[in-house]
């Protein structure tokens, strides 16, 4: 007598993020018979985001950051689709592609990112660029080194939002233009009356020391009225002459989030401890797109590679009938923070940690992370 084989079950990984890609690599070690495992991502590879103040300074080439999403789907036996996500019938379980039939899934987990896109300043979409997605920015920043090492454009650069990334990334610019030769302007504009917030003070001290040191002009207080082919135009009436403008204020969700019915925090999907949305168990959220309504973090790339095994757990329990896993994030992390040369400056205690050897661990940390994805381990048949 023959017994029919339960149909498979379609988990979709919207996004190739830190988490999925993760998540592909260890799917790929020991899959799940009976699941069928897709890929959505706007390109065939993803950035790594802890190596971009390496890339905007020169010290990486753009492969060096770019996970290669071709073989790591095959290496997890997933069906890889080119495409961005626009939308979730939560109903009918589909997931709408441009371009593409609808996906079927009944598992979907969501790991998109943020962007860092300012749509509510005056010409800022016509004539900025926002620091994330980080792909569609490294391509416009090496087009903009590229027109000043030719003379067509003035090697000035303005950065919006002065947190941490914001100042990495002007250290990083200044460093990169100063080296091809050039005499960098660099300004790092912020509303508040102080920077590098989010730092412990020997840190913030070594950044500080390093935005005086190079150079780079620091505008606090400063609201920003518009955003021009040539200026950004402060809400004082001054005015600041600039070749590119980058927007690093602050994290914001994707807008198409808005649409999906899903319960969302500041637009961000909320998720339980399980990493799962809270009102709709067949969708999980990761990574810097998701809100931990149990215990809510800062945007971090730690955060996001740390859930990996607990989504992965969960994907494996959810489509065979086991437990969920709960993910307990750490409430503190070590931050190791580029100074545009190859010196950084490492927030961990009160004390002041910087110089050359503090790049080299982060370069040691962030080269073993990205060797993982090219070392693709076997696949296990027991």
């Amino acid at each position: 007598m023959n017994s029919a084989l339960p149909p498979p079950r379609d988990i979709v990984l919207i996004g190739g993020g830190h988490t999925h890609a993760l998540v592909l690599r260890s799917w790929g070690m020991r899959p799940v018979p009976g699941v069928r495992l897709t890929l959505i991502n706007p390109g065939p590879t993803a950035p790594y985001s802890g190596m971009l103040p390496g890339l905007i300074a020169g010290h990486y080439t753009r492969d060096a950051l770019e996970i290669d999403l071709v073989p790591l789907a095959r290496h997890a036996g997933a069906a890889l689709v080119i495409g961005r996500a626009e939308g979730i019938d939560r109903a009918a379980r589909l997931i709408h592609v441009p371009g593409h039939p609808p996906i079927r899934y009944d598992l979907a987990s969501i790991d998109i990112g943020i962007t860092s896109d300012l749509p509510g300043l005056p010409g800022f979409a016509d004539h900025a660029v926002p620091a994330k997605p980080l792909g569609a920015f490294a391509n416009r920043w090496e087009d903009f080194v590229a027109r000043t090492a030719a003379g067509e454009a003035v090697p000035r650069v303005a950065v919006i939002g002065a947190g941490v990334a914001g100042v990495e990334i002007a250290l990083a610019a200044r460093h990169r233009l100063a080296v091809a030769g050039q005499a960098p302007e660099i300004t790092l504009i912020d509303a508040a009356d102080t920077v590098v917030r989010d730092v412990r003070a020997g840190a913030r001290a070594a950044l500080m020391d390093q935005i005086a040191a190079q150079g780079v002009t620091l505008c606090t207080g400063a609201g920003v009225a518009k955003v021009t082919a040539g200026d950004v135009r402060l809400a004082s009436g001054r005015t600041i002459p600039t070749g590119l403008v980058i927007g690093a204020a602050g994290a914001r969700p994707q807008g198409w989030l808005t649409r999906t019915g899903l319960y969302l925090t500041d637009g961000f999907v909320t998720v339980d401890r399980h990493l799962r949305s809270v009102n709709d168990p067949h969708i999980f959220a990761v990574g810097d797109c998701a809100h931990l309504s149990h215990a809510p973090r800062p945007k971090a790339g730690v955060y996001a590679v740390r859930e990996a095994p607990v989504l992965l757990a969960n994907l494996r329990a959810a489509a065979t009938g086991g437990r969920l896993r709960a993910y307990r994030p750490q409430k503190d992390y070590l931050k190791l923070i580029s100074m545009g040369g190859k010196r950084a400056a490492a927030d961990r205690f009160s004390w002041r940690l910087e110089g050359a050897l503090v790049w080299r661990w982060k370069d040691h940390i962030d080269r073993k992370f990205m060797r993982q994805f090219k070392d693709l381990p076997q696949i296990r048949l027991d």
